[in-house]
């Protein structure tokens, strides 16, 4: 039975459902979707995120990232560097990307930066995970770092309270092909908007609310919604929930200045939860200061 729901599970993802890696705590890991939060925290910032989904579901999505992003001297440019790895049944992903911002101050406590996002994805597909009626179907060989290159673009406007973001991280739809031009799967493009504010409840306290959502041809328009509370800047809680998809736990500590660790559960809310034992993610974030960019006090995103 495990092995059937691998199998339309897979094709499911081919046709039209999961293409860019999804994530529950996006707030702390917003460069992979939009270039322009490059420099944004305005320290060197180092992120590593691991993320297994459907547990207990053979050939089930697992992904891993790893990001540096930090403002450039004393300019209004930010860089950014990313590699995510991104496994699903039989295919496996690497992408690496480069971000570039600029950055424009307007007003005393607003920016508006504009991204740009160069990116190369190296694609592999086994199929020899996967079980067919015809054992010779040309449509299906295997792919063995088939390389594609892509460019995307994005705008972010923050504050320290608060954000507002559009982008689109793949500007070109790519296709992989066997030696007879058949498309096996099609990278499409997304489409994102998101959006976060920190309130001040007490002045121990602190509430934020975000929203994600993302659009993409052939797949419903997914929306991820969360709400953290943070105590003595400190301790993070929060629940999430992805329409029609899943209902995630969030936890976070900030163990010193510059490094704080995170925690997600996702239980399923679809059918799919009567196969797997929900979905867990783990990120660590270290921002390095120095005496003239110490932040004042632990930032939400």
């Amino acid at each position: 039975m495990k092995k059937l729901i691998l199998v339309f599970m897979f094709f499911s993802v081919v046709c039209s459902a999961q293409q860019d890696a999804q994530f529950t705590q996006y707030m702390y890991n917003t460069i992979e979707v939009n270039p322009a939060y490059a420099g944004s925290r305005g320290v060197l910032s180092a992120f590593g995120l691991y993320r297994t989904q459907w547990i207990g579901l053979d050939g089930a999505p697992e992904t891993s990232t790893f990001s540096v992003n930090t403002p450039l001297n004393n300019s209004n440019l930010g860089l950014g560097v990313s590699l995510v790895n991104d496994k699903i049944g039989p295919t496996n992903e690497n992408t690496v990307s480069t971000d570039l911002s600029y950055t424009v101050p307007t007003s005393e406590t607003f920016k508006l930066s504009f991204g740009i996002k160069g990116t190369v994805n190296i694609f592999n597909l086994d199929v020899n995970k996967l079980s067919f009626e015809h054992q010779d179907d040309e449509q299906f060989q295997n792919l063995r770092n088939k390389i594609t290159p892509n460019v995307g673009a994005g705008i972010y406007y923050h504050s320290d309270k608060a954000y507002f973001g559009l982008s689109i991280p793949n500007f070109i739809q790519t296709n992989r092909y066997n030696d007879n031009d058949v498309a096996i799967f099609k990278d499409k493009i997304n489409y994102y908007f998101m959006a976060g504010y920190v309130m001040d409840i007490d002045y121990n306290l602190k509430f934020k609310p975000a929203l994600l959502t993302k659009m993409v041809e052939g797949a419903p328009l997914q929306v991820d919604v969360s709400g953290n509370f943070m105590f003595n800047d400190k301790f993070v809680v929060g629940v999430a929930y992805r329409w029609s998809a899943s209902l995630s736990a969030v936890a976070g500590f900030q163990v010193t200045d510059g490094m704080y660790i995170g925690y997600g559960y996702d239980h399923e809310t679809t059918a799919l939860r009567k196969y797997n034992s929900g979905s867990h993610e783990i990120f660590l974030r270290f921002d390095f200061f120095n005496n003239y960019n110490r932040m004042t006090s632990p930032r939400f995103f």
